[in-house]
């Protein structure tokens, strides 16, 4: 049962972080995940809003398992009248999170323009004083500037770049001694785990014990990624990222069974048989409760009104939104607690 692919796991995770897909970009992403089921194997069925669901086996008691593929990025607000874009967050992203950070602007007629985000006033050898203020709100003291020689808002207009274009941030991936540090840990990660477990199940003729679905959606962090679920869907299983912290039990080895997030408890028997799953199995797993800003897709199916269960694990991830770093291990673990949960 424990067909981990490191070398598949890693190449997905980077194929997925090579094209963006900040919330409402999605068309590329599903493309790419869809020829990859076809590939393994299955024939994906796309959703009319955007993602991809797979019909993974098995009869009876439907379980939808999911990961998303969006990002948390930047939208333009406005030009400003130098030809800098003011902007404005998808999802849950802090300017202190991605200040000096490259962006590409997409803008409607689909060129890019690269850029980075930086202070206003950006150099501390000539406005020490005024960079010392806080950097809480993206309205006041950041902007996007260009890597073109743009100096009015009209410049910037005639490359077609407006507002409503959407920016995304470079993932910066690396690997070192088995710590995987880069953008979008949240939820390409998981994204590249769920595709394991997939190829898992067709290469060993592998039936899960139930029907099972793998949904892979595109609205997660702005909270209606599976606001739509297959026909009969009993349970959704969310893997979604543990973030790491102070008064956190997760670790970045080990993969959490979420209790509680900042909306309300996972189903408390469902958490339980994750729980048993994991022990069986022997994976490395520990307890683990979010709050005050957490949240994942189950959430957006409960209150979408489906009467389901909802449950969600994750690897334990650190500088969550940030620039995130998780372990191998932490994915291993993941995929562990799929599969026995699947199987079992």
């Amino acid at each position: 049962m424990n067909h981990f692919d490191e070398s598949y796991i890693l190449s997905s995770f980077q194929a997925l972080l090579n094209i963006d897909s900040t919330t409402g970009q999605f068309r590329d992403i599903q493309d790419f995940v869809a020829e990859e089921c076809r590939r393994l194997g299955y024939e994906p069925l796309v959703t009319h809003k955007g993602g991809v669901i797979v019909d993974l086996g098995g009869t009876g008691n439907p379980l939808v398992v999911s990961a998303h593929l969006d990002d948390i990025g930047l939208m333009v607000r406005k030009i400003n009248p130098d030809g800098t874009l003011n902007v404005c967050s998808i999802g849950g992203l802090y300017p202190f999170y991605c200040v000096t950070e490259n962006v590409r602007v997409h803008t409607g007629d689909g060129k890019i323009f690269t850029g980075t985000v930086c202070r206003t006033p950006n150099s501390i050898h000539v406005t020490e004083e005024e960079l010392r203020c806080e950097m809480g709100d993206f309205r006041k003291n950041v902007c996007v500037v260009l890597d073109m020689p743009v100096h009015t808002a009209d410049e910037t207009r005639a490359l077609g770049i407006e507002t409503g274009d959407l920016i995304a941030l470079e993932p910066r991936f690396t690997l070192s001694g088995g710590y995987i540090k880069s953008r979008f840990v949240d939820d390409k990660a998981c994204a590249a785990v769920l595709l394991n477990v997939m190829k898992t199940l067709k290469e060993e003729n592998l039936t899960p014990c139930r029907k099972v679905y793998a949904y892979f959606a595109c609205y997660e962090e702005i909270g209606h990624g599976t606001t739509y679920l297959p026909e009969g869907t009993k349970d959704i299983l969310c893997l979604d990222i543990a973030p790491t912290g102070p008064d956190q039990n997760s670790e970045e080895h080990r993969v959490s069974i979420f209790c509680k997030d900042s909306r309300f408890p996972y189903h408390y028997e469902m958490t339980q048989e994750l729980r048993a799953a994991a022990r069986k199995a022997g994976a490395d797993y520990v307890m683990d409760v979010f709050t005050p800003h957490y949240g994942s897709d189950g959430d957006g199916s409960v209150l979408a009104g489906y009467d389901i269960r909802h449950a969600a694990i994750g690897p334990g991830t650190s500088n969550s939104h940030g620039y995130e770093r998780t372990h191998i291990d932490g994915l291993r673990n993941t995929y562990i607690v799929t599969m026995a949960y699947l199987l079992s």
